[in-house]
């Protein structure tokens, strides 16, 4: 018994994660019982305890003869990186703003030297690839670096909340009209201040070097 619930548990954690990312839609209909028998290499019933679960949250909805569909998200319900992919890009800078402000105060507080060896280890990989030209291995690299700093404040809370930012602000750079990495070499030194203000523990030059990053959205 033990062991189908835990069955269960894996098939609503994935098709939570397929509807998060849009692989099924608001008003999609989901694969037939058989395909996602196949799928997650499961028993009907199981399937069935998996979707009478999503379905008693509002996630999908079966209708007999039809099929089962993915429901409208509601506000309250709705998966935040899913939000924010639906707001202005100007919406998400300025929250975002607001949240690196507060990481950067934390992280002068409370970062430890691991984090400081990992924030030099990324800016040289910035470099590199800003060295080498290449622009996705840019823009990898700049998330990492400041994922980074979120975790130098060691609270997993805002931690957290700035990776489900990352992946909306990989979309930014992949959006942009002519990407290049000059737009991150333009903002480099301006990372390395920021390291060294964490490091040496200056809030004001911190909050101030950040601030002049997010303006350029690098």
């Amino acid at each position: 018994m033990a062991k189908a619930i835990k069955l269960a548990d894996q098939v609503i954690y994935s098709l939570q994660q397929d509807i998060s990312l849009g692989k099924y839609k608001p008003g999609e209909l989901i694969p037939p019982e058989p395909v996602l028998m196949e799928q997650f290499g499961v028993g009907r019933s199981t399937i069935r305890e998996a979707i009478k679960t999503l379905s008693n949250a509002g996630i999908l909805k079966v209708q007999q003869g039809a099929g089962t569909f993915v429901c409208e998200p509601r506000t309250s319900a709705e998966p935040l990186d899913q939000r924010l992919r639906r707001a202005a890009m100007q919406e998400v800078n300025h929250v975002r703003q607001l949240l690196e402000v507060e990481i950067v105060q934390l992280a002068v507080q409370h970062r430890r030297q691991e984090d400081l060896d990992t924030l030099q280890s990324l800016l040289e990989e910035r470099w590199q690839a800003i060295t080498a030209d290449n622009y996705d291995a840019c823009a990898d690299a700049d998330i990492r670096f400041h994922k980074a700093v979120a975790t130098a404040s060691h609270n997993s809370v805002l931690a957290d909340l700035y990776q489900t930012f990352t992946s909306v602000i990989m979309d930014g750079f992949r959006q942009r009209e002519k990407p290049h990495v000059s737009q991150f070499q333009q903002t480099h030194d301006l990372h390395v201040q920021l390291a060294a203000a964490i490091a040496q523990q200056q809030s004001d030059k911190a909050i101030q070097t950040v601030k002049a990053i997010l303006e350029n959205n690098f």
